[in-house]
């Protein structure tokens, strides 16, 4: 008896993020489907909820950046997909991309990608090698803002299918999200009673903006900053945000709370959810998660989030990078009353993507080529 079609996820690793969280909601809606979700990763914290799920996980060095060593997984790659007969190699980043593509190509499976991002080209041959995510036989953009991206870059558009990133409302609805979480994390970041909180979930990566939450602070007495994200490895940029609220005499009213698992109790512990970045977000996940929980939510006006917030009804956008219109924005949303921010919190609940809408959207791709 044949097996049912096999279907292979490729990325550098498995540990946060929203390329990750998607790679398990695919491979979610592949097992559904009756079809076999394979993920090949370095691994990571999110590898037993992927096996949760259904999927089964290869570990292989595909964190590697290096030529030998995306010749070698490519290798590898190859013999898993003869192995298990796969049908569709899924590539979501760079470097695993090369090598998932020379394995597609030894082992006759179709070649799929997910382009997640804008990608620099900051020294030569980037655009080269980048070009690796605009290569499969469909090319999935995860907003009309990368779909325009592709095609401004590389030209042919009848390969792109537009799949926003859906949020899951098991897990980003209010109503579900008991009390104590909430009360556990503002407990865990040490917060005055009553006071107010402007959350930023990000990376800790520089062009996220969290400097831009600092410098924002001295213009909102009593608001309490939270910055979510993992700090493991950033200790350099962490020290200079730290002397950054320092010098602004800001450093009692931040806090880095680090990797954060319960994210909708975050959001839910926050008065406003910030989005910050200085250079446009591929799609923003981030934002739309806040939406589904009601929260009100402050995003830069470029990128992702402009496809997502509608100024003024589903939220509120400014210039990337200003403070000033940030602090503003801030002052303005908790001065609101609350059943102004529960009417915007509504209309932004209406508008976000779903789950199921992706899967849906991404299996019809599969299916596309099956």
């Amino acid at each position: 008896m044949s097996r049912p079609p096999a279907i292979l996820q490729v990325l550098p690793a498995l540990e946060s993020g929203g390329v990750e969280r998607g790679t398990l909601e695919i491979a979610e809606a592949i097992a559904a489907a009756g079809y076999r979700a394979i993920v090949a990763s370095a691994g990571g914290r999110l590898v037993p909820e992927l096996e949760a799920l259904g999927a089964t996980h290869v570990t292989l060095p595909l964190l590697t950046k290096s030529p030998m060593g995306i010749w070698r997984n490519a290798a590898r790659l190859a013999e898993i997909a003869t192995r298990e007969q796969v049908s569709i190699i899924h590539a979501r980043s760079r470097a695993p991309a090369w090598s998932a593509l020379r394995a597609a190509r030894r082992s006759g499976a179709h070649f799929v990608t997910t382009y997640h991002g804008t990608y620099g080209e900051g020294w030569p041959g980037k655009r080269l090698y980048n070009s690796v995510m605009a290569r499969g036989e469909r090319v999935i953009a995860i907003s009309r803002h990368i779909a325009d991206h592709i095609r401004r870059l590389y030209g042919d558009g009848e390969r792109i299918r537009v799949i926003p990133r859906g949020v899951d409302p098991r897990r980003f609805d209010a109503a579900r999200v008991e009390p104590s979480r909430v009360a556990a994390l503002r407990a865990a970041w040490s917060l005055p009673d009553g006071a107010q909180v402007a959350l930023l979930p990000a990376r800790m990566t520089r062009w996220k903006g969290h400097d831009v939450l600092i410098r924002a602070l001295d213009r909102l007495p009593g608001v309490v900053a939270v910055l979510a994200g993992d700090v493991a490895g950033r200790q350099r940029y962490v020290e200079e945000l730290r002397a950054l609220a320092e010098g602004r005499g800001v450093a009692g009213r931040l806090r880095f709370a680090g990797h954060v698992s319960d994210m909708p109790a975050a959001m839910l512990a926050a008065d406003v959810v910030i989005h910050a970045s200085t250079e446009p977000e591929a799609f923003g996940r981030t934002v739309t998660e806040a939406q589904a929980l009601g929260r009100p939510v402050i995003a830069s006006d470029l990128g992702g989030p402009r496809e997502t917030v509608e100024d003024g009804v589903t939220g509120w956008l400014i210039p990337p990078g200003d403070a000033v219109a940030l602090s503003d924005a801030i002052a303005r949303v908790l001065a609101m009353r609350a059943e102004e921010l529960a009417a915007i919190g509504e209309a932004a609940r209406r508008g976000v993507p779903t789950l199921e809408a992706m899967q849906n959207a991404t299996l019809a791709v599969y299916r596309e080529l099956l």
